[in-house]
């Protein structure tokens, strides 16, 4: 379906536009003369062309200048105040050993670390365990376990899509699924220790 020459399509002038050699001030005032029912688009493809002409010749607005270095300056220095993670430098040896001063499977310690656990779903006593046992106060240690991780680094490997954080699961779950037997998953969940 084609327009007449006089009334082009949206699709039509947009082409037009797109293929001006030149995309500076005047020639979208003069498109935006011709065509004011498709000024909101015109604008917005004028945008986008200047961004990517901007980008191929490697130069950056004022604007996203200010915004790099914002971010540059958020993450070269730390908050005030932050508490580091006591889980995340820990050895393959400091984590069984870990795990056998809690008297559970590594892989619950290593769920811990990597935030798939329900914090809410786990009794006070044995945070308190965990804590004491990676020489952290409690509430430092519940500070930093309920903040989400991105995947470590050591678990990465090539895939054809993004990794993807896992599901967390409630504390009794990851403990049946850790293969925790019955007698023990009980006294777990219920404090006593």
């Amino acid at each position: 379906m084609t327009s007449a020459p006089n009334n082009p399509s949206l699709e039509e002038v947009l082409d037009s536009f797109a293929v001006e050699p030149q995309h500076d001030r005047a020639t979208l005032e003069r498109y935006l003369r011709e065509f004011p029912e498709h000024a909101a688009e015109l604008i917005d493809l004028s945008r986008e062309l200047s961004r990517q002409i901007a980008e191929e010749e490697g130069e950056l607005s004022l604007m996203a200048k200010a915004l790099i270095d914002t971010a540059w300056q958020v993450h070269s220095v730390a908050p005030q105040g932050a508490v580091a993670d006591p889980l995340a430098d820990l050895s393959p040896d400091e984590l069984r050993s870990l795990a056998q001063t809690l008297d559970v499977p590594r892989q619950v310690v290593t769920a811990f670390r990597e935030r798939r656990v329900l914090l809410g779903s786990v009794p006070r006593r044995f945070l308190e365990r965990f804590a004491a046992a990676v020489q952290s106060s409690f509430e430092d240690f519940v500070s930093v376990l309920t903040l989400r991780s991105a995947p470590r680094v050591q678990r990465s490997f090539k895939a054809d899509t993004k990794p993807v954080q896992a599901e967390a699961v409630t504390f009794e779950r990851l403990l049946r699924d850790a293969g925790v037997p019955e007698a023990k998953r009980q006294e777990l969940m219920s404090g006593r220790l």
